[in-house]
């Protein structure tokens, strides 16, 4: 295991979606994953659920990878500050501008980038 806790926000369990392979890459990649979603499960060695308050229970999450449109991404703002990560990756479709200088105004990075391709080439 690395010490990258990682929280995949957006988390899939349909096979066609990025969030599922990036949840099962980062399992498969020795990451301590958990994912939140819309509905709950179980993929690889990560729980995927619905509900933030058992989200909020996890210590030291270092990474959080969104695969959350900009406007879904409004509602979790607070949330995701609140959990103190190290950094934040706006996955291709999420960028948010905004919100990225308000994640690195609190001391948090914010990087434009692709998870899978950052598993693939080693730079997680």
């Amino acid at each position: 295991m690395t010490d990258k806790k990682t929280l995949v926000m957006g988390a899939s369990l349909k096979p066609r979606r990025y969030s599922y392979l990036a949840v099962k890459r980062l399992v498969n990649n020795g990451f301590e994953t958990v994912g939140f979603g819309r509905v709950g499960g179980t993929l690889e060695s990560a729980k995927i659920t619905s509900n933030l308050e058992e989200i909020k229970r996890i210590q030291d999450i270092h990474t959080i990878t969104l695969y959350l449109n900009k406007n879904n991404q409004e509602p979790y703002y607070e949330f995701i500050q609140n959990l103190l990560p190290k950094r934040v990756i706006f996955n291709p479709g999420t960028e948010n501008p905004e919100f990225e200088a308000e994640l690195r105004e609190a001391g948090i990075e914010a990087i434009q980038a692709c998870t899978l391709v950052m598993l693939a080439a080693g730079t997680y």
